[in-house]
């Protein structure tokens, strides 16, 4: 049973002549108790807080009446009122304490009149169940108010970094003014630089939305899913990016100005189908600055065939088992100086090693092999040529290689 419906009916009769005077004393104490609700130039405000004391007064009085008395009008009030709260980016806890003051001094002066109209303790004790059930429902109320809300308020907060994510990325890039603008409103600091990051489900269930600092813009829900990284060189920045997307294949363009993001996710977007390929690995985050080479040859497939057609010719005459060695021994040549002591230590193989099937690339390549042309070339093609698996390789027609593809320690230590 509704506690109101246990308070003598015959009282709200005896309370209505005096809710016009008693709304006055709670308004009064209320303002006085609580500066954030004192707004003497604003109206709107102030009519507000009237209705809302006023409003819950007579419903309190005709529940005591009829205890099946539809509670819409008050519950609509004290939901606006808390919509206000959480607009005026306060919590509910001055709401709270208001309501408390306001059922105080109700209690006080129905305390005082109590002797007056022979109100017993009984009926007192019934009264005060009903005031603090009475104060749960408009608490109640207001709370749905202040959640849709907030609710609300969250889903605009997003679609303003949805469209400043979209502004960020444009081409050509969007006014300065004009970002400055929508990024405040989006409640984002614009930074000095940023790398953009697309990336894509690894089929892995269930779905994982990744945990983003609020700093980074997200929208994931697109056709392409992306971010944008504030300050990607900061500290722990990495770390924070390979934590949240290990559910996903990501890959991470190079750090550019913030006006120049879009730069940042033309090659982040060139590096995500090479990762699907299995050309770049994928089990973490992918840097593109660590895999420019590939980047820039892969751009013209037909090139790299070419290029390989022209530069790698000798090595067709190299049996099979051997032809991958020497290729992987001359990118390590090529990026290290032809240093054999450098090379063996990254290739795990003896210094004479190196030596030896040095001695045999000189006799393939001849003069060519220590070309500055010739040799950036031959670089390029190789990082992409070993980089790939074997059916990818551009020119994989005209340089074959068979057998399986070693990624790892060159185990060969004398040929």
């Amino acid at each position: 049973m509704k506690p109101w419906a246990g308070v003598p009916s015959e009282l709200s009769e005896m309370f209505r002549p005096h809710l016009e005077a008693l709304a006055e004393e709670m308004i009064e104490e209320i303002l006085a108790g609580i500066p954030e609700y004192s707004r003497p130039q604003d109206e709107e405000y102030a009519r507000l807080v009237r209705l809302a004391v006023e409003g819950a007064l007579r419903q309190f009085v005709d529940l005591i009446m009829d205890p099946e008395s539809s509670w819409e009008a008050v519950a609509a009030v004290y939901r606006e009122i808390g919509w206000a709260e959480a607009r005026e980016g306060r919590n509910l806890d001055i709401l709270q304490t208001s309501l408390r003051l306001g059922a105080r001094v109700a209690w006080r002066r129905l305390a005082s009149e109590s002797e007056r109209y022979n109100i017993s303790r009984r009926t007192l004790a019934s009264i005060a169940e009903a005031i603090f059930a009475f104060l749960d429902e408009i608490a109640r109320a207001a709370t749905e108010g202040y959640t849709k809300a907030r609710e609300q308020e969250a889903g605009e907060l997003e679609h303003r970094r949805r469209r400043l994510l979209d502004m960020l990325l444009a081409e050509p890039p969007a006014a300065p003014q004009a970002v400055a603008d929508l990024a405040r409103l989006a409640q984002w600091r614009v930074p000095r630089t940023v790398a953009a990051v697309v990336l894509y489900e690894r089929g892995q269930q269930p779905f994982s939305h990744p945990s983003l600092p609020p700093d980074v813009l997200a929208d994931v829900n697109r056709r392409e899913p992306c971010l944008l990284v504030p300050d990607p060189e900061g500290p722990g920045r990495g770390r924070m990016l390979e934590s949240a997307l290990r559910n996903w294949v990501a890959a991470l363009g190079p750090t550019v100005r913030t006006e120049d993001a879009a730069k940042s996710l033309r090659w982040a977007r060139e590096a995500l189908p090479l990762a699907r390929r299995g050309i770049l690995a994928s089990d973490r985050l992918i840097r593109c600055a660590d895999h420019m080479p590939a980047l820039v040859v892969f751009k013209d497939e037909e090139l790299v065939r070419a290029v390989a057609d022209l530069r790698l010719a000798p090595l067709k005459t190299v049996r099979p088992r051997h032809r991958e060695r020497l290729m992987r021994t001359l990118l390590s040549c090529l990026q290290n100086g032809f240093n054999a002591t450098e090379v063996a230590t990254r290739l795990h193989v003896h210094p004479q090693t190196v030596r030896y099937r040095l001695h045999q690339l000189e006799e393939l390549f001849g003069e060519r092999l220590y070309d500055p042309e010739t040799r950036l070339e031959m670089e390029m093609v190789l990082t992409v040529w070993l980089t790939g698996p074997p059916e990818d390789r551009p020119g994989a027609d005209v340089i074959p290689l068979d057998g399986p593809r070693r990624r790892g320690q060159d185990t060969a230590t004398a040929d």
